[in-house]
């Protein structure tokens, strides 16, 4: 875990912010492309996103539990300012003094909470957002260009999620089995890889 958690949370808004500079290159002809994710195709995958973002949002602000807060976004013709708004809503909820040295209240599966410290609930968003930015970009034939700073902190968190269990398997896992490793994968690749995903992905592939 990064030690400072001022920069976890800095790293943090810097990747939403890319997430939502992704999703706003996203037409809407482009919403049935297949994704990185295969039960999701573009528009299931960015109504998932917005609604993560709003839930774990009101988590951080510490709200009663509700899984409604939690569901997919229905997508509007304006689904990219959607995003946007709940990606600034994310940032700003994590920042909140106290936010991150309190438990969070989390949906993993079901709909029943799940209780996480903050800081380690921040490690999962940025994880999880950063893989997204990833899918959004290839599903619409981009390369996506991180900063390496970021992709070596989330590499380092993403190395401490268990490899086994409900983060891994089953239906409601939000991390694949991880890929074997060969040696000489850049750090975008071993982030990837070690979550189960194939760098080599793209539409034609899928």
């Amino acid at each position: 875990m990064i030690a400072v958690m001022s920069e976890l949370l800095d790293m943090h808004r810097r990747a939403m912010e890319y997430a939502a500079s992704i999703v706003a290159t996203v037409g809407p002809d482009q919403l049935g492309l297949a994704t990185p994710c295969t039960a999701w195709d573009l528009g299931q995958l960015l109504a998932h996103m917005t609604g993560q973002n709003r839930g774990f949002a009101a988590a951080a602000r510490g709200e009663e539990f509700d899984p409604a807060s939690w569901a997919e976004t229905p997508l509007s013709e304006r689904f990219a300012e959607t995003f946007a708004a709940s990606a600034e809503d994310v940032v700003a909820a994590f920042a909140l003094e106290g936010a991150a040295e309190r438990e969070w209240l989390l949906l993993v599966g079901g709909d029943r909470p799940v209780p996480v410290p903050g800081e380690i609930g921040v490690g999962f968003h940025l994880i999880d957002y950063v893989v997204h930015a990833w899918d959004v970009a290839v599903s619409v034939g981009r390369e996506p260009e991180f900063d390496p700073l970021v992709l070596s902190a989330v590499l380092t968190l993403a190395e401490e999620v268990p490899q086994d269990g409900p983060t891994r398997l089953g239906p409601d896992a939000p991390f694949a089995p991880a890929l074997e490793l060969e040696g000489g994968e850049g750090l975008l690749e071993q982030l990837l890889m070690t979550l189960g995903r194939d760098p080599e992905w793209r539409p034609e592939a899928a």
